[in-house]
Protein backbone atom coordinates (compact mmCIF):
# COMPACT_ATOMS: atom_id res chain seq x y z
CA UNK A 1 0.00 0.00 0.00
CA UNK A 2 1.65 3.13 -1.68
CA UNK A 3 -1.04 5.48 -1.80
CA UNK A 4 -4.68 4.73 -1.27
CA UNK A 5 -7.62 7.15 -1.61
CA UNK A 6 -9.95 8.08 1.04
CA UNK A 7 -13.60 7.73 -0.28
CA UNK A 8 -15.99 8.95 2.74
CA UNK A 9 -18.62 11.03 2.72
CA UNK A 10 -16.30 14.12 4.61
CA UNK A 11 -13.14 13.50 2.11
CA UNK A 12 -15.42 13.73 -1.07
CA UNK A 13 -17.09 16.47 0.58
CA UNK A 14 -13.65 17.99 1.02
CA UNK A 15 -12.68 17.19 -2.55
CA UNK A 16 -15.01 19.25 -3.89
CA UNK A 17 -13.00 22.18 -2.61
CA UNK A 18 -9.09 20.99 -3.43
CA UNK A 19 -8.30 18.65 -0.58
CA UNK A 20 -7.81 15.26 -1.03
CA UNK A 21 -7.17 12.38 1.28
CA UNK A 22 -5.17 9.33 0.54
CA UNK A 23 -4.04 6.52 3.37
CA UNK A 24 -0.09 6.18 2.52
CA UNK A 25 2.91 4.17 4.28
CA UNK A 26 3.72 5.10 7.58
CA UNK A 27 7.44 6.08 6.97
CA UNK A 28 6.47 8.50 4.17
CA UNK A 29 7.45 12.11 5.15
CA UNK A 30 5.39 15.28 3.60
CA UNK A 31 8.33 15.61 0.44
CA UNK A 32 8.08 12.10 -0.89
CA UNK A 33 4.13 12.14 -0.38
CA UNK A 34 4.16 16.19 -2.44
CA UNK A 35 6.60 14.02 -4.82
CA UNK A 36 4.57 10.54 -5.34
CA UNK A 37 1.36 12.62 -5.57
CA UNK A 38 2.89 14.76 -8.43
CA UNK A 39 4.17 12.03 -10.23
CA UNK A 40 1.43 9.69 -10.85
CA UNK A 41 -1.52 12.49 -11.22
CA UNK A 42 0.48 14.88 -12.59
CA UNK A 43 -0.61 17.69 -10.69
CA UNK A 44 1.05 20.64 -8.66
CA UNK A 45 0.68 20.32 -4.84
CA UNK A 46 0.80 23.09 -2.77
CA UNK A 47 0.27 21.95 0.61
CA UNK A 48 0.68 18.28 2.41
CA UNK A 49 -1.10 17.65 6.08
CA UNK A 50 -0.26 14.57 7.85
CA UNK A 51 -1.82 12.79 10.35
CA UNK A 52 -0.92 9.44 12.30
CA UNK A 53 -4.17 7.06 13.55
CA UNK A 54 -2.77 4.78 16.42
CA UNK A 55 -3.72 1.52 15.95
CA UNK A 56 -5.63 -0.56 18.81
CA UNK A 57 -7.69 -3.45 19.60
CA UNK A 58 -11.00 -4.03 20.06
CA UNK A 59 -13.60 -6.50 21.39
CA UNK A 60 -15.78 -8.24 18.62
CA UNK A 61 -19.57 -8.76 19.96
CA UNK A 62 -18.78 -12.70 20.29
CA UNK A 63 -15.64 -11.42 22.20
CA UNK A 64 -13.26 -11.63 20.19
CA UNK A 65 -9.86 -9.60 19.91
CA UNK A 66 -9.55 -8.04 17.04
CA UNK A 67 -6.47 -5.34 15.77
CA UNK A 68 -7.04 -2.65 14.04
CA UNK A 69 -3.54 -1.87 12.54
CA UNK A 70 -2.11 1.93 12.64
CA UNK A 71 -2.31 4.56 9.31
CA UNK A 72 -0.86 7.51 8.51
CA UNK A 73 -3.41 9.89 6.14
CA UNK A 74 -2.07 12.79 4.38
CA UNK A 75 -4.30 15.51 3.28
CA UNK A 76 -3.09 17.24 -0.11
CA UNK A 77 -4.16 20.68 -1.00
CA UNK A 78 -3.65 21.16 -4.82
CA UNK A 79 -2.86 24.42 -7.10
CA UNK A 80 -5.55 26.09 -8.41
CA UNK A 81 -7.81 24.40 -10.84
CA UNK A 82 -6.03 21.01 -11.08
CA UNK A 83 -8.19 17.62 -9.53
CA UNK A 84 -7.56 14.01 -9.56
CA UNK A 85 -10.24 12.10 -11.07
CA UNK A 86 -10.62 9.52 -8.62
CA UNK A 87 -12.60 11.69 -6.61
CA UNK A 88 -15.37 12.65 -9.05
CA UNK A 89 -19.11 12.27 -8.79
CA UNK A 90 -20.58 9.30 -8.52
CA UNK A 91 -23.65 9.61 -10.76
CA UNK A 92 -26.45 6.79 -9.97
Amino acid sequence: MKLRPVLTEKSMSEAKKGNYTFFVERNMNKRQIRKMIEDVFGVKVVKVRTMNIVGEVRRTNTGKKRTIKPKKKAIVTLEGKDKIDLFGEVKK
